[in-house]
């Protein structure tokens, strides 16, 4: 079971992972658009401070153009880079020839168990079901987890696109081996008015009895 931060946002990135329960980081081109900065100057930054997992995204019209750029990724960033790929017929095969030279790779934008075995049978050493955006088009993400999970892939399931707390428990309890959060949902998963009623009630005897 794993924790990782979806963002681009290296301040907040940097202040969680020092909790030392975030084990990586996953963005995406919206993500690091939003950052308003450069791809290779959030990566920098991460690396610096040893996060060992961050799964960069790559755009290709070609898989031998997704490799290309790939191994250069890989040339300039060495064992932190994941490389992201896409669930499509050239993001498969630039995944296998990856896996092949033992490469990890995160192939994102999983929405059925079928596409998931294509990714594993590929390498994929993770496999990522966007839970919240088949939620928001009527379709049960959680299901997805599961049904993934009884199909037997051999990659690990990271579970994407998870907008509350009550979801990361979800996805673990149905299977996910590494949840993905927006930092906002990893701040929130700290918080339960029962936690802070019992604290309150906890310094309040402990003021009592040290009078």
């Amino acid at each position: 079971m794993k924790l990782f931060l979806d963002s681009a946002d290296t301040d907040a990135i940097i202040s969680r992972y020092k909790t030392g329960l975030i084990a990586g980081v996953t963005t995406n081109p919206t993500l690091i658009k939003k950052s308003g900065r450069e791809p290779q100057d959030v990566y920098n930054e991460l690396m610096k401070v040893g996060i060992p997992d961050i799964s960069m995204e790559i755009t290709a019209d070609s898989a031998d153009e997704f490799f290309a750029r790939a191994m250069g990724h890989i040339k300039t960033y060495g064992d932190h880079t994941t490389i992201k790929l896409p669930c499509s017929v050239d993001g498969l095969r630039a995944c296998k020839r990856l896996s092949d030279v033992s490469i990890r790779v995160n192939v994102t934008l999983i929405f059925s168990p079928a596409q998931a075995i294509l990714a594993s049978l590929a390498g994929a050493t993770y496999i990522s079901p966007f839970i919240g955006r088949m939620d928001d088009n009527s379709l049960d993400g959680m299901k997805l987890i599961n049904d993934i999970k009884n199909a037997g892939v051999s990659s690990q399931i990271l579970a994407a696109s998870l907008r509350d707390p009550q979801s990361v428990g979800t996805a673990f309890a149905l299977g996910a081996d590494i949840c993905t959060v927006p930092v906002n949902v990893f701040d929130k998963m700290y918080n339960h008015v029962l936690t802070d009623k019992g604290l309150e009630q906890f310094n309040k005897d402990h003021a009592t009895s040290s009078n």
